[in-house]
């Protein structure tokens, strides 16, 4: 599924109209009817008194079609305008005549009565600001946008919660907390990203008869995962398969102090089911990872002081040979020697993965990974990127899509920016985000069971960038099902791990959870 910027919607409503005949009117009569829809949803019985929060633009226009139709319903409905009738002109001016004359109630909006009127209301309907607003939100919306968020009623937004950047996800002012939002054609890039995420609540995309053709541009490149799109890339499994078939995936990682990490990164390439894996682990850490893998094939390499020594690399190179795709960098230390390992990798030929201590022996020299000779996958944190990239790690979450695509063009690799709504961009300009996963991943060695994951899939014939965001969407479900069955406190990335299979059966059957809600009818 496509997501869109404010930019891009703006040109597909452009299109709609100048190439497909369908008119601003007609746009906006399906949007109040969604809206409208949902709210029927809401409130259970289609019943109950709704305010509808008008702004002057169009996004005021949506919401006072919903409030006609509500009306209609037999809901009481009450307008409250956020300046004098006279001045919503255009369509917001012809909504709020025929909202008028269908029994809606319109008031203009007033500090003293906002409290009460909002406390008691069934739900609120938000359509102040939309995808066009840049705020802050100032004077007389901003004190509405903070009563409706005191009263403690449900709050439903029209295509993206008012004083929210739809672009973005950040709000620069007061924005509304909303239980859902009712996004119009296709899902807005901000509602998608933290921490507009959350402010979004629930997202429904209303299908307002945007032609097919027009939805699908191949010019919006930015894309939310489905569970349909992952399901199209999961390796098959013939029955006349072996280990063989699902590759041979090296895993390069540990050091004294952090053996866990390559424990977790090998079990997260088996468990998404890889054939053969190899551990590659500093001698002086052999002993404590072998045993406790054992279906991994775990190999010594030089090492010194507890870390890989820079003579660990003809080893390396060896195995990377004998291998479909490489992971390097889960709790490998940023010991002398790490670095020359993983700027060798980056010549070995080979699909590689990097990660943690991987990415931080690059910080400062980051430029390098434009000259590896197969294609590479980094998957950090936001701290790991703003390092790479020598930017402040709020730069980064202030714009993580923006922030993913900038460094996948200037690295050249395939970046999964890892936080909550993960980002993968890649280096032609695509990017997906992904919403499966929850707070309990908040945890030491998630990202482990991740770069394994990456890694075993690349092996087993995934493309690099589909690898990245159909193991990112893989590894927040099996999360998802943990925290479904457990509870999200105390969520550990063995668990994590443990539950891939089952996230893979999930999607594999069509039960797996969708990302949005689609309004039609």
């Amino acid at each position: 599924m496509r997501a869109v910027t404010s930019a891009q919607i703006a040109e597909l409503d452009r299109r709609a109209t100048e190439e497909y005949g369908i008119a601003v009117p007609q746009l906006m009569e399906a949007a109040g009817r969604r809206v409208a829809q949902a709210a029927r949803e809401l409130l259970g019985d289609g019943r109950g008194h709704v305010v509808v929060l008008a702004g002057k633009g169009n996004n005021g226009g949506d919401g006072l079609v919903a409030a006609r139709h509500l009306a209609a319903g037999g809901s009481a409905v009450t307008a409250l305008l956020v300046a004098p009738e006279s001045e919503y002109a255009g369509e917001a001016g012809r909504t709020l005549a025929e909202a008028k004359s269908s029994g809606v109630e319109i008031r203009l909006a007033a500090s003293e009565a906002l409290s009460a009127l909002l406390g008691e209301a069934a739900l609120i309907i938000d359509a102040l600001f939309g995808t066009g607003f840049r705020g802050p939100a100032r004077g007389l919306a901003a004190e509405v946008i903070q009563a409706a968020n005191r009263s403690g009623r449900p709050i439903l937004a029209v295509d993206v919660p008012s004083g929210l950047n739809a672009d973005t996800g950040v709000a620069d002012g007061p924005a509304i907390r909303a239980a859902a939002t009712v996004t119009m054609g296709l899902p807005k890039v901000g509602l998608l990203t933290y921490p507009g995420a959350d402010l979004a609540g629930t997202i429904y995309v209303a299908d307002i008869g945007y032609p097919g053709t027009l939805a699908d541009d191949v010019s919006i490149r930015t894309h939310l995962v489905t569970p349909e799109m992952v399901r199209a890339r999961i390796p098959p499994r013939p029955r006349d398969s072996h280990k063989g078939t699902y590759g041979r995936t090296l895993i390069v990682a540990g050091s004294v102090g952090f053996t866990g990490a390559a424990v977790l990164a090998a079990l997260g390439a088996l468990r998404t089911g890889g054939g053969l894996v190899t551990l590659g682990v500093p001698a002086d850490v052999y002993p404590v990872i072998a045993s406790h893998v054992v279906e991994a094939m775990p190999t010594p390499l030089p090492a010194r002081h507890g870390a890989l020594s820079a003579e660990a690399r003809t080893r390396i190179d060896e195995l990377a040979a004998l291998s479909e795709a490489v992971a390097v960098g889960p709790g490998l230390s940023t010991a002398p020697g790490v670095q020359e390992v993983v700027i060798g990798l980056l010549q070995s030929g080979r699909p590689l993965v990097i990660d943690a201590d991987g990415l931080n022996v690059l910080a400062g020299v980051a430029e390098i990974l434009r000259t590896a000779t197969a294609p590479v996958v980094i998957t950090p944190h936001p701290g790991e990127l703003a390092r790479l990239v020598g930017r402040r790690t709020a730069e980064i979450t202030q714009d993580r899509l923006g922030s993913a695509r900038e460094a996948a063009g200037r690295f050249r690799c395939v970046v999964v920016l890892k936080s909550a709504s993960t980002v993968v961009a890649a280096p032609d300009g695509d990017a997906y985000i992904v919403r499966t996963g929850n707070p309990g991943m908040a945890t030491g060695g998630m990202g482990d069971v991740l770069t394994g994951a990456v890694a075993s899939l690349i092996g087993q014939g995934v493309s690099p960038t589909e690898a990245a965001w159909v193991g990112a969407y893989l590894h927040g479900l099996a999360a998802d099902l943990l925290a479904e069955e457990r509870g999200m406190v105390g969520m550990l990335a063995s668990e994590v791990a443990h539950r891939l299979p089952q996230a893979i059966a999930r999607v594999r059957t069509g039960t797996a959870p969708e990302p949005v809600r689609i309004l039609t009818g």
